[in-house]
C-alpha cells in the first residue's frame, strides 16, 4: 500500500557542531552567516525526509532570530521539522540551542523557518505529501505555518510590484 502522508516525527533531523575559532568574529561569536549556513542544512535534511525527492531547494529563510551568541568551544545542537506540507513546498522549523558539556544545561540561540520546495533531477517542482501532526505542539506549528504563508504571499507580491516600479536609478 502506497503512503499517503507523513507524520512530523519522520520528517526530524539533528545536526551538532563544536564551535571552532575560524567559525567566529574577533570576539570569539559564531558568525551569523555560519549559523544560517547550519540552519539551512539541518533544515534541508528535514525536508529531504519528508520529500522523499530528487532534491529540494531553499526559497526563503524567514522569521530568523538571533536570540543569544554562540561562542568558541561551544556545542551547539540544531533541530529541524516539517511544520507543514502545501503543493510542492514544505515549512521547516529550526530551534538552534547551545548544549553545555559539563552540565547538560541548554540555551536557546536562534529559531528560523525556512520553506523549501522539492524538485526532480530537471530542477521542476514535484509535489509532496501532506504531514500529520501528533502532538498539541505540533498542530500549533501546523496552524501557524498557513499564518506565515499568507503573511509571505501578501509580501512576496508587494515586493513583486516594487520591483517593477523601480527605475534605472533605484540605488541613489
Amino acid at each position: 500500500m502506497a503512503e499517503t502522508t507523513r507524520t512530523v516525527r519522520e520528517s526530524q533531523a539533528e545536526r551538532s557542531e563544536i564551535i571552532f575559532p575560524n567559525d567566529a568574529n574577533a570576539l570569539g561569536n559564531l558568525f551569523g552567516g555560519r549559523l544560517m549556513q547550519f540552519i539551512d542544512l539541518v533544515g534541508a535534511v528535514s525536508a529531504y525526509r519528508h520529500a522523499r525527492s530528487v532534491t529540494v531547494v531553499t526559497a526563503s529563510m524567514d522569521h530568523l532570530d538571533f536570540v543569544a551568541p554562540v561562542h568558541v568551544g561551544d556545542l551547539l545542537i540544531l533541530r529541524a521539522s516539517v511544520n507543514r506540507a502545501f503543493r510542492t513546498s514544505m515549512e521547516v522549523g529550526v530551534k538552534a540551542m547551545v548544549e553545555d558539556p559539563k552540565t547538560g544545561a541548554w540555551r536557546h540561540v536562534s529559531s528560523a523557518y525556512l520553506t523549501y520546495v522539492a524538485v526532480d533531477g530537471h530542477g521542476t517542482p514535484v509535489p509532496v505529501m501532506p504531514i500529520v501532526p501528533e502532538t498539541e505542539h505540533q498542530q500549533r506549528r501546523f496552524e501557524d505555518a498557513e499564518r506565515r504563508r499568507q503573511m509571505r504571499s501578501g509580501e512576496v507580491t508587494r515586493r513583486r510590484e516594487l520591483r517593477k516600479a523601480l527605475t534605472q536609478d533605484w540605488y541613489l
